[in-house]
């Protein structure tokens, strides 16, 4: 039990200083360049030298002195990072966009003028894409071989606006919806109602994939939340301004990354345990996964509508 403890009590740690001190003490470092320096003097790392030395300067006076030093600056940095993990919710909750139609009246007619703009060019797309399919379909009945780069190419460009017809603003939230939608017409099944049921009868390395990934979303999105107070900097000081720039590109980037591996593997993990869930459901599922033997599974687990009643007879007093 102690080694479990202390083993615990490590990661603990690692995760502490990894994901909220070290990115909280860089921002910290830049913080100080920006009030030091400003606009005036950019660059000018004698100026940063001569004012951290009079501070290590200052806190040299007694030990206390420098215990204070030490711990405000380990506090400030994790104050910094648990702001901006807080903010990376909100962030995530953008990209994903599961709940669009529920935002403020000013954004939710921003995210659906989004959605049908998507839409068109993700149908002018697919219109492309089926196109050069049928080209060459045809020359392939011709005895020919069509060349498949313009094939290639149009794919491409339709999966860069969606994998899917589009339904949310963003890429990353349409790529989360693309995996509803296929379990939908390809096995017919519900995935918001399936889906917890087959997480508890999934095996454990499968949950632990999973759950790395959507780990990695999560950190993707804490990543592109640290473009704000970067960007809050470059009031003071513009270098931190381009420095805000090339974390947003990374951010984005992994992000988009992050999803697209998280939509694969519920994918994945729903059309491999999709026939053991029915099995400890006692449904008949032999073979291929029948859309008649996933609607019972379906069926199974939709909660009922609950009935009409009469409303009680209230007496006024």
């Amino acid at each position: 039990m102690d080694g479990f403890l202390t083993e615990l009590g490590k990661r603990l740690a690692d995760r502490w200083l990894t994901l909220l001190v070290l990115p909280g003490a860089l921002y910290l470092a830049v913080l100080v360049a920006a009030v030091t320096l400003g606009h005036t003097h950019p660059f000018d790392i004698g100026r940063l030298a001569t004012q951290i030395t009079t501070w290590a300067t200052s806190s040299r006076r007694g030990f206390g002195g420098q215990v204070v030093l030490i711990m405000a600056t380990l506090a400030g940095a994790a104050a910094a990072g648990l702001l901006t993990q807080s903010l990376g919710s909100v962030v995530e909750r953008l990209w994903l966009a599961a709940d669009w139609q529920t935002w403020p009246p000013a954004a939710r007619h921003l995210a659906h003028w989004r959605v049908l703009r998507r839409r068109r060019r993700w149908n002018a797309a697919v219109s492309a894409y089926h196109q050069h399919r049928e080209r060459a379909a045809r020359a392939r009945t011709q005895g020919q071989h069509a060349d498949p780069a313009p094939r290639h190419t149009a794919w491409r460009r339709m999966t860069r606006i969606a994998s899917e017809q589009p339904a949310r603003p963003t890429w990353c939230g349409d790529r989360i919806h693309a995996v509803a939608v296929r379990v939908d017409r390809d096995l017919h099944l519900e995935l918001t109602v399936v889906w917890p049921y087959l997480w508890l009868t999934m095996p454990d390395t499968t949950r632990a994939e999973i759950t790395t990934a959507r780990q990695a979303l999560t950190r993707a999105t804490v990543l592109s939340a640290w473009t704000v107070p970067y960007l809050v900097l470059a009031a003071w000081w513009w270098p931190a301004a381009p420095l805000a720039a090339c974390i947003a590109i990374a951010g984005l980037a992994r992000t988009r990354t992050a999803t697209d591996t998280y939509a694969l593997l519920l994918e994945a993990a729903t059309r491999l345990h999709t026939r053991d869930l029915a099995k400890k459901l006692g449904v008949e599922m032999s073979g291929a996964i029948t859309p008649e033997a996933a609607d019972g599974v379906t069926r199974l687990l939709h909660s009922r509508i609950p009935p009409l009643t009469e409303p009680p007879n209230i007496r006024s007093r």
